[in-house]
């Protein structure tokens, strides 16, 4: 298989030099000649991993769960009700709807539709989907709702009354873009948006911020805030607690710092002084900070609370909430009205822990919320900041299906959900193991499935942006591949977040490589255990985790038997010029900065393939309408595997954004293509 360079580029002797490309032409998202190659591609996948026995069934299994009514439908409290967007069999794109807490309760509620989006789509001819709704405190009438076509980052906003079901027909309202915007008040929102040349920055995102009076023209929104070109973004929005008004403004230099500031009543900015690539946030009367280097004598990772007002005021004697160790590091925390929960992880697994403020003492109780297992992942899904101290926790495993438990702080909680067994676990296990890297750094990675011999094995991988892979019930995973008698394994490898930010640092820019060396030595450790053999070792990875799949390929293909990128960054001399990709930079490095060029190349898989290596056969997954991670990495490693004559296919959807599918059909036929390849080539 072999594809012919453009006519009007000049062919690459040795190296692939991001000047002469032969193939640049596939980064054309929606040109002609580009998206014939893609159509005869996805026709060669679908001939051969969709027109066989059973790929029908897959898919219809995998939409019975994916559609299964009796799914837990998370919810967010505003108000009196709590809302809820839900896709299913009847409703394809979705319904945004509310109901009460005692209509919840119940196995099947009231549910009040707000929003069809299958029928405003038909109405109005569009592939919209659903991109959220912001809607305005405290009554809770009306709503800044965000449509994006094909499921592109990019969105449409538009006003919309809860009480008349309609949208304001001269409310608020900005055609696509990468917008960002917020309520201040009834007649009032902070926005940033495409305004024309010179208002988005390199990354493609809002450069300024500007207050939007109701009934102006856009172009005589009083101007906030402008930042620079080579910023990622600025942003700004209204805290309207009561009695703790107050707008904020941040200006993100990059992914991993940003300078914060108090936007006062006469205009004026005034910086928190909080360190650059500290994480903060703002609740009633307290500011709580979590800095990723050592800070106030106290290590990275730590949890601090200072007093909003004696902070802005100088002092700089915090509160320790809490406090990281080399097993434990801090996964998040939200408030209530009166308390604060901490969700910490100790080797992947998460604790739960309450922390209350005594206005006597001024020392903080802590308690636990709730009584996690091993292996169980715990995470609030919603709380009541507001008014109260309720809270929503779900509980879920690998082979645990996800139970939703509500509660308020300090009374007895209620399993209010269940979700039942979608697939059968008999004889499953969850097992953790420890592999020792290049550097002898002791790596997580968790075996689900069977214990009694080698077979279809599937390695998953992120290790990036300090995300962190926890224990999760994977309905789709269990039946496509656990439930067949494959074994599924996840790979906390460092550049992501699972031992907090000394975890993601040790492995950011030119120390790559460390992520990519704990990933091998995962490998490594399953076939040294008996758990898997090369031929039959499986990887998979998404976006960030579609590089670390790029690089097993070109770094230790021997290791692996079939390897499948979705939405994969390929092209690390070029990703800094395509879409969103300027706002990695600080991941990464910068390709055009002399300093970093030697690492990204080495690290660039697109330009690393090579021939008369013996890559395992590749799976490439894409969207068109992905407007975050550019269509062409995915797209010029094909065609390049392809010139090489090596085993590679491509599958790219016409919609889907960065989640590769929009609908729950969509998703099950991606789901059905990855696990069908790699059953097929892992089994022969």
């Amino acid at each position: 298989m072999t594809d012919s360079p453009a006519e009007t580029e000049e062919p690459v002797a040795s190296g692939r030099n991001s000047d002469t490309d032969p193939y640049l032409w596939l980064e054309d998202v929606e040109g002609e000649r580009a998206l014939d190659w893609v159509r005869e591609r996805n026709a060669e996948t679908r001939a051969e991993l969709a027109d066989g026995d059973g790929f029908g069934a897959l898919v219809a299994e995998l939409r019975e769960v994916l559609d299964a009514p009796d799914r837990i439908p998370y919810t967010r409290r505003r108000g009196p009700y709590l809302y809820n967007f839900w896709q299913s069999a009847g409703h394809t794109r979705g319904v945004w709807r509310r109901t009460t807490l005692e209509q919840y309760r119940t196995d099947a509620p009231d549910w009040d539709v707000l929003l069809d989006l299958d029928a405003l789509a038909a109405a109005e001819g569009e592939d919209w989907t659903w991109a959220g709704a912001q809607v305005l405190r405290p009554d809770f009438r009306h709503a800044l709702v965000s449509l994006a076509r094909g499921g592109g980052d990019a969105v449409v906003v538009r006003e919309y009354d809860l009480v008349d079901r309609a949208f304001v027909a001269d409310g608020f309202r900005l055609p696509e873009a990468k917008t960002d915007i917020g309520w201040i008040d009834r007649d009032h929102v902070f926005v940033g948006t495409d305004h024309g040349p010179g208002s988005m920055t390199a990354s493609g995102y809002p450069r300024t911020v500007r207050r939007w009076r109701r009934g102006t023209p856009l172009d005589q929104a009083e101007p906030v805030y402008e930042g620079e070109a080579s910023d990622l973004a600025v942003s700004a929005w209204h805290d309207p607690t009561e009695g703790f008004e107050r707008d904020f403004l941040v200006r993100h230099r990059d992914f991993w710092h940003r300078d914060t500031h108090l936007l006062t009543e006469d205009g004026e900015l005034r910086r928190i002084d909080v360190p650059d690539d500290a994480e903060s946030s703002v609740h009633r009367e307290w500011l709580l900070v979590t800095p990723k280097a050592p800070w106030l004598g106290q290590p990275a990772g730590t949890l601090l609370a200072f007093r909003f007002d004696d902070f802005l005021a100088g002092k700089r004697e915090p509160d320790v909430l809490f406090t990281p160790d080399e097993r434990t590091a801090l996964a998040g925390h939200a408030w209530t009205r009166n308390h604060l929960v901490v969700e910490s992880l100790q080797d992947v697994a998460s604790r739960m822990h309450v922390l209350t403020p005594d206005p006597a003492t001024g020392h903080w109780e802590r308690g636990e919320l709730a009584d996690v297992p091993p292996l169980t992942s715990a995470a609030l899904t919603d709380t009541d900041p507001d008014t109260g101290d309720e809270y929503f926790l779900s509980l879920t495993g690998h082979l645990q299906p996800p139970a939703l438990h509500r509660g308020e702080i300090g009374q007895p909680g209620e399993r209010i959900k269940q979700t039942p067994e979608r697939f059968d676990a008999t004889g499953l296990t969850a097992r953790q193991y420890f592999a020792r890297s290049a550097d002898g750094t002791r790596v997580p990675y968790t075996v689900v499935g069977a214990d009694d011999h080698p077979g279809p094995t599937l390695l998953y991988g992120y290790g990036g942006f300090e995300v962190s892979l926890t224990p999760s019930y994977d309905t789709v995973r269990g039946r496509a591949w656990l439930a067949r008698g494959g074994t599924y394994v996840v790979a906390g490898i460092r550049g992501g977040g699972e031992y907090g930010p000394r975890w993601h640092r040790s492995a950011l820019k030119a120390d790559r490589h460390r992520a990519y060396e704990d990933f091998e030595a995962v490998a490594r450790d399953l076939v040294t255990r008996g758990i898997a053999t090369p031929d039959r070792l499986g990887i998979t990875g998404a976006s960030n985790g579609g590089l670390l799949m790029g690089a097993m390929l070109v770094r230790s293909p021997e290791l692996f038997g079939a390897i499948v990128a979705h939405v994969p960054l390929l092209d690390m001399l070029r990703f800094h010029r395509l879409l969103a990709g300027a706002s990695w930079i600080a991941e990464y490095g910068d390709p055009d900065d002399p300093a970093d060029r030697p690492h990204l190349a080495e690290l660039s898989p697109y330009h690393r393939l090579a021939a008369g290596r013996p890559y395992p056969p590749v799976l490439l997954t894409t969207s068109t309408r992905d407007d975050r991670v550019h269509p062409g990495h995915a797209r010029k490693a094909a065609a390049r595997l392809r010139e090489l004559g090596h085993r590679v296919l491509l599958h790219e959807t016409l919609a889907g954004g960065h989640a590769g599918a929009t609908d729950h059909e969509q998703t099950a036929y991606n789901s059905a293509l990855e696990h069908t390849f790699l059953w097929r080539t892992l089994t022969r």
